[in-house]
């Protein structure tokens, strides 16, 4: 009887009913609030994809999500409405985002391992002056660099977007991997130093394989930043051959005339699906190369 009785869960009091209540309830309450801000930020890219698929002259007269006359027209006029098709523009994009991610990927390696693991005069003047230009505009370098390259005649290529990614530009990446270098065991290197490694083969054969989680977290960054970024190429690419989807989305809109606001939405789908696409993929990348390298 006693065993029996001793095996027999004890009653809670209703001090702790009460806690354990209060605990349930807060945790119900934390959840829903997520759930509404969750569905509060997810609702703009739900109108955008429910609308690509309306008539125009339904789009801004119904704004629920909620709809049953949808249409498949809309992404095929605008594939073709502009002055090339829309594919042009996804493959100008392509190119600039790729140079631009190899370009991230050489030169803020280099620089980093530089300044994280070579002795020389004035580096840490020279570190500090680095992050000190994180702070400066783009609208500040805009008009210098733009005589730069008219003088170069760059202008209407490519040229201004990706070339200026191989001089080690990008200073926020450059003291990511600066970071994630000084956080290896100095033992490596000092190990490949005795075994006759010079400063090009530590980089290439110990840093770069260790590297790869803020390697990957650049080239995250550098694809979303350069596949939405608008300003840049609207100021050198002037021909709309060259343009890519951020500049030619305003292709359907007209001041003068009527815009076509359900291609644009289309395209517009379309153009955000590599950024999700590469998002999803690469989430437990930038997660990681973020977490691993002391920014929060």
């Amino acid at each position: 009887m006693t065993t029996e009785t001793a095996a027999l869960p004890q009653a809670r009091t209703p001090l702790e009913r009460k806690r354990t209540a209060w605990r349930r309830t807060r945790s119900i309450a934390k959840h829903a609030l997520l759930a509404a801000t969750g569905a509060v930020m997810v609702y703009p890219l739900l109108w955008l994809l429910v609308s690509s698929f309306k008539p125009n002259s339904d789009i801004f007269r119904d704004l629920s999500i909620f709809t049953t006359d949808l249409t498949a027209a809309n992404y095929a006029n605008g594939w073709n409405d502009l002055q090339y098709p829309f594919g042009v523009f996804l493959f100008n994009s392509s190119v600039i985002a790729l140079g631009a991610i190899v370009g991230n990927l050489v030169s803020c390696s280099l620089a980093a391992y530089a300044f994280a693991r070579l002795r020389f005069r004035g580096r840490n003047l020279l570190f500090a002056i680095m992050l000190g230009s994180i702070m400066l505009p783009f609208q500040v370098l805009m008009v210098p660099q733009f005589i730069i390259f008219k003088e170069l005649n760059w202008l209407n290529s490519f040229l201004p977007l990706i070339v200026p990614k191989f001089l080690a530009t990008e200073a926020f990446f450059v003291f990511l991997m600066v970071q994630f270098i000084r956080s290896l065991p100095k033992e490596l290197f000092e190990a490949a130093r005795i075994d006759g490694a010079g400063h090009f083969r530590s980089y290439t054969q110990i840093t770069l394989p260790l590297i790869t989680p803020a390697l990957a977290t650049t080239a995250i960054f550098t694809f979303i930043w350069t596949w939405s970024d608008f300003f840049g190429p609207l100021v050198y690419l002037r021909v709309p051959e060259s343009w890519p989807v951020s500049v030619a989305l305003k292709g359907y809109l007209d001041a003068q005339s009527s815009s076509d606001y359900g291609s644009m939405f289309a395209m517009s789908v379309v153009s955000l699906l590599p950024m999700f696409l590469v998002f999803v993929f690469g989430q437990r990348f930038l997660i990681k190369g973020v977490a691993t390298t002391g920014i929060k």
